[in-house]
Formats: structure tokens, C-alpha cells, sequence
């Protein structure tokens, strides 16, 4: 029952992945048919992460109230009516109003799941758990390319939706399957601590600006991708630009692939050294002036490979540095912090890439990066100087 449990936990991160690149992928072809600047892209994005900060930032006390199980139940429900509502929007407006379950829901499984991996499993559940949602997020543009090529964007919205709902049926089948860690569960949650007192402890307000840092250019990529493509390169059709959104997402999963053999082995921090180094090198491809796009999608591919231990490496060290009071609490802040930057930089970008080109992408993805490694080192000393020099197998400290 075990390994069915962490089969259904990885089908989760599918659906958690589905929704999130299928605006950046069908937006060239959503902006012809809204009739707006290609900026506008950044406020819709902005709308969902809202929503997911609100509800990151309730999860310490959604998941003291319920079980998991429950979370993921209700929140598949809510982003199934988000991809729903999008694909039947008729005008920009509407994009709005239901970015607000699109959002919600996305923010409360995050947060609850990464949560509840964090505490029972080790660092390689943890790196192929993400690994998941890379196959999500790299599945949908691809569905996208299918509906601009035979359909409409709407249908690439709609047709996710159906897979969502599929997911969420099997969740519910699932339901049993939970009873595996329900006592642990109750335990490591039964005293956990609230928000204000976790932003008191030592270390914490770096690791989350560090992780706004990673996830300010992660959401960057997953939205502009396309748009790079299409405004960078000449003579790619339509459908051949939307799926290049995948790319990144293809990275990501690699990344996190490899990284699940390897993790208990290196740790969770030479596991982030490592992927910090091999994003610095897909982003300088990136920046390369090649006519061609094939150094270029390699570049995203290479990005993505090295972005993908940084995220889980971040959430699985958690409970080891902070204690398991803490977890909940600092696990909600990162996902809160993470949303704050999936917020407001891809919007930044959108901003900026008008008005000097959006080919100054790959500058941006390199402050970003910068401030990631130079603000998660600095959250290491602080731990070692906190807790002494006992590192554990995890790479993180034990908190004494």
C-alpha cells in the first residue's frame, strides 16, 4: 500500500503541473483574440499566483484542521473549474475572475503535499515527486500545440480540465490508501507553529527571499518561453512556438529525474551548488545570437535540468533544519514567498521586455539566479553558526 500511496502522491503532482504552463504556451494566440499588448499576460499570471500566496499563507492552519488527503481532494476540484471557466472566457475580464479558484487551488495542495512528503519520505521522494510535476507542466503545452493546431486555445484549456478530472476520480478512489501515515501524520502537526513565530527563528527570512529569488525566474520561463521563441526567431509557425514552452518543463523533469538516484547520496545542499551550476550554463546558451532556435531550445532544456533540484532540495530541508514544529509554517512561507515572486517578476518582465526587447531574457534570469545561491549560502552559515557543525546525509542541520 505504501508504494500505491506515493504512486497516487506522484499522480497529484501531474495534475499540479498541468495548469501551469498553458497560459504562457497559448498566449500568443490568446492575445489575438482578446485583442491586448502582450505584457497582459503578466496580470493574468499575477491574478493566479495571488491567490496562491493567499492560500499558501492559510495552509499551516488548513493542514492543523485536515487531513492531506482532503486538501488534495478540494483543491483538484478548484483548479478543475479554473481550467473550465478560462476556456470558456469570452473576454480578458473574465480571465480574472477565475484565476481566483485557478489560483486557490494550486497554492493549497502545493503546500500541503510538499508538507506531508517532507515529514514521511526521504530526499529522492522528494526530488521524483517534482520530477511529476515537471511531466504535468511539460504535458499541457503540448496539449496546446494540439488545440491551436486543430481547435482553439479554449480547447487546450478544456481538454486539461477533462485529465484533471480524471486524476481527481482516481484520488478519490484512493481515499484508503492514506491510512498508511494518518497517526504520523496527526503527531507532526499536532504542535506545530504558527507564522509569526516561525518568522522568529534564525534563518528563515533568507531561505524564503531566496526562494522568491528561484521562483522569480522559474515562472519568468514558464511564461515567456513562447514569446522568447516567437520575438527572437523568425519562420516558426504557430504550433512549433507554443510547444517550445515545454522545454523547460522537459529540464525541469530531467533534472529532478537524475537528481532522485542521486539526492540521498550528495544531499539536498551540492544537490542545489550543482543545479545552480548547470543553470548558469543553459542560460549563457540562451544568450548565444544564433539565427537558429536550436542552441536556444537547448539552452531552456539545460536551464530547466539545472533548476530542477533547487525547488524540492529547498522544501525537503525544512523539517530538518527548522524542526517538524516548524515545517508546516516555513514550508507555507516558502510557498508563499515562491508565489510573491511568480507574481510579480514574469509581470516585471513583461514590462520591461517592451520596452527594450525581449531579448534581454536571459539577463534577467541571471540577477535572479545570482540572488538564489548568494541568499541560500548565506542561510546555511546561519544554520551551521545556530546549530554547530552536524550536518545530516538529508543536507541539512539538525536542529538541537
Amino acid at each position: 500500500m505504501g508504494s500505491m500511496l506515493i504512486a497516487v502522491i506522484y499522480l497529484i503532482f501531474i495534475s499540479l503541473g498541468l495548469p501551469d504552463s498553458l497560459l504562457g504556451s497559448g498566449w500568443p494566440k490568446m492575445q489575438t483574440a482578446f485583442d491586448v499588448p502582450s505584457s497582459f499576460a503578466g496580470y493574468v499570471s499575477m491574478a493566479i499566483s495571488f491567490m496562491t500566496i493567499i492560500s499558501a499563507l492559510l495552509s499551516p492552519r488548513i493542514i492543523r484542521r485536515f487531513h492531506t488527503k482532503w486538501i488534495v481532494i478540494f483543491s483538484i476540484l478548484l483548479t478543475v473549474l479554473g481550467l473550465i471557466g478560462f476556456s470558456v472566457s469570452g473576454s480578458y475580464v473574465m480571465l480574472f475572475v477565475f484565476a481566483v479558484p485557478y489560483g486557490l487551488g494550486a497554492g493549497a495542495i502545493d503546500a500541503s503535499v510538499n508538507h506531508y512528503v517532507a515529514n514521511h519520505y526521504s530526499g529522492s521522494v522528494m526530488n521524483f515527486l517534482h520530477c511529476f510535476y515537471g511531466v504535468g507542466a511539460m504535458i499541457s503545452p503540448v496539449i496546446m500545440g494540439f488545440a491551436l493546431k486543430y481547435a482553439r486555445w479554449n480547447e487546450g484549456y478544456r481538454w486539461t480540465a477533462y485529465i484533471q478530472l480524471g486524476i481527481l476520480l482516481i484520488c478519490i478512489f484512493s481515499l484508503p490508501l492514506w491510512k498508511k501515515n494518518a497517526s504520523a501524520e496527526e503527531e507532526s502537526i499536532k504542535d506545530s507553529a504558527g507564522i509569526r513565530e516561525t518568522l522568529k527563528q534564525k534563518g528563515v527570512i533568507f531561505t524564503l527571499i531566496a526562494f522568491f529569488a528561484y521562483c522569480s525566474g522559474e515562472a519568468t520561463c514558464f511564461l515567456w518561453t513562447s514569446s522568447y521563441f516567437a520575438g527572437t526567431k523568425e519562420g516558426i509557425s504557430d504550433e512549433l512556438v507554443a510547444s517550445f514552452g515545454s522545454l523547460i518543463f522537459g529540464g525541469l523533469m530531467l533534472g529532478r529525474l537524475i537528481s532522485g538516484f542521486v539526492s540521498n547520496r550528495v544531499g539536498d545542499r551540492f544537490m542545489i551548488r550543482i543545479g545552480i551550476g548547470v543553470e548558469l550554463i543553459g542560460i549563457l546558451l540562451i544568450a548565444l545570437p544564433f539565427e537558429g532556435y536550436m542552441i536556444t531550445a537547448a539552452g531552456f532544456v539545460i536551464t530547466g535540468v539545472g533548476m530542477g533540484p533547487v525547488y524540492p532540495a529547498i522544501q525537503h530541508m525544512a523539517p530538518v533544519n527548522f524542526g517538524r514544529r516548524y515545517s508546516a509554517s516555513v514550508i507555507g512561507l516558502q510557498m508563499a514567498s515562491a508565489y510573491v515572486g511568480s507574481t510579480f517578476m514574469p509581470m516585471v518582465f513583461g514590462l520591461l521586455q517592451q520596452m527594450v526587447g525581449i531579448s534581454v531574457l536571459p539577463v534577467y534570469l541571471l540577477i535572479f539566479l545570482a540572488l538564489n545561491i548568494g541568499l541560500l549560502e548565506v542561510t546555511y552559515r546561519v544554520i551551521r553558526s545556530e546549530n554547530g557543525d552536524t550536518q545530516l546525509s538529508e543536507g541539512g542541520y539538525e536542529r538541537k
